[in-house]
């Protein structure tokens, strides 16, 4: 994904190399990770037909529990089971592993990034997969928690590790050719726009927020399941629009747009937590409908709460991207000084981020 926007003024002003098209030796790495990654090999097959079949057998357990004997599975049991979200969990979290195994060790990310992106893995599945999702679908204030998590906290985790390179190395050979395929990032380059990115991002809460339509959802389980993925893929391409760690290009759009638009996207989450917290009337009433599980709360208290996490964490979560956004460019504008003293003399002397350092493995 090409960008061409330089970060204007101050102390940070980016190098002239920076701005405009990617220059061929950037796109000569980029050709070459690719190829070095679909070069590494797989596991015996044996072994992955072992692997993928423990995988689904756990799984068929759980959907056999769900289905006939979910009063006996614990609270990390999954209450309503699905394939999908335990799919996406377990695999993506092999394939990191397997990745991880096979990235030569001066390139590994840190361990800080492999902590956080299996945290914000598990905060994801937790939500969604366990008997907190029976209870966020009795409780408006559980099931905004539930949303920030899924569109917010999970996602902002994942994005955090920076996890692209590692889970190539994991995944299977086909998998990384369709991600890696020009199609697939041509429509990555569209929805990442820092414009759409933030409509999206904000338009998605407030579409599922609307009385009407959030009954719906929450009656209809096929609904409800679309309206879950749609936050959590959405919140992860936001998330690793706005905490991309390097300059553009490579990245989609430059450091002040990543800053503009974690910044702009807080005051309508605001707005919309505040309409919520301050209603005079019952506006959700689906959980009267269907009972609330802590029957002491009432409807408007339930709003209220509801409101505030819709509210408090957006501003919260914004405030920490841009401290981060800040740090990841003074971190490119000191390593872009030290490349320059160095003079390399195989012509690469202006690529300043490699994949090992924007992984967190030592340079």
């Amino acid at each position: 994904m090409d960008g061409a926007h330089g970060v204007p003024g101050g102390r940070h002003r980016m190098r002239p190399h920076l701005r405009g098209r990617a220059r061929p030796a950037d796109r000569r790495l980029e050709r070459a990770f690719v190829a070095n990654v679909l070069d590494i090999g797989t596991a015996p097959k044996r072994r992955d037909i072992l692997l993928y079949g423990a995988i689904f057998l756990v799984g068929a357990a759980f959907a056999w529990f769900s289905a006939f004997r979910v009063a006996d599975l614990p609270f990390l049991g999954p209450w309503d089971f699905q394939w999908s979200w335990y799919l996406a969990a377990t695999l993506f979290s092999f394939w990191y592993g397997r990745g991880l195994a096979r990235t030569p060790a001066d390139e590994r990310p840190a361990s800080w990034r492999t902590a956080v992106y299996f945290v914000g893995i598990g905060a994801i599945y937790f939500v969604l997969q366990t008997r907190f999702d029976y209870l966020a679908q009795h409780m408006f204030f559980l099931n905004r928690a539930q949303h920030v998590v899924m569109h917010h906290l999970g996602p902002f985790l994942i994005a955090l590790a920076w996890p692209g390179p590692t889970l190539a190395r994991g995944m299977p050979e086909r998998l990384v050719r369709v991600a890696s395929a020009r199609s697939v990032r041509r429509i990555l380059a569209v929805v990442q726009q820092p414009v759409l990115a933030g409509v999206l991002f904000v338009g998605l809460i407030v579409l599922w927020l609307i009385p009407s339509v959030h009954f719906r959802a929450m009656i209809d389980p096929r609904l409800y399941l679309f309206m879950n993925w749609t936050m959590v893929l959405d919140g992860i391409l936001f998330w690793c629009l706005v905490l991309d760690p390097r300059p553009a290009p490579p990245a989609t759009c430059s450091f002040a747009a990543r800053m503009m638009t974690a910044v702009i996207v807080m005051f309508p989450q605001i707005a919309i937590g505040a309409l919520i917290a301050f209603a005079t009337s019952d506006v959700y009433s689906f959980y009267a409908w269907c009972g609330r599980i802590f029957p002491g709360i009432g409807a408007l208290d339930d709003q209220q709460f509801g409101g505030l996490i819709v509210w408090i964490p957006a501003a919260m979560m914004s405030v920490v991207a841009l401290l981060l956004i800040v740090n990841a460019l003074r971190l490119n504008d000191e390593r872009s000084e030290r490349q320059e003293d160095g003079n390399d003399d195989d012509g690469t002397e202006g690529v300043v981020v490699s994949s090992a350092s924007w992984t967190g493995g030592r340079p």
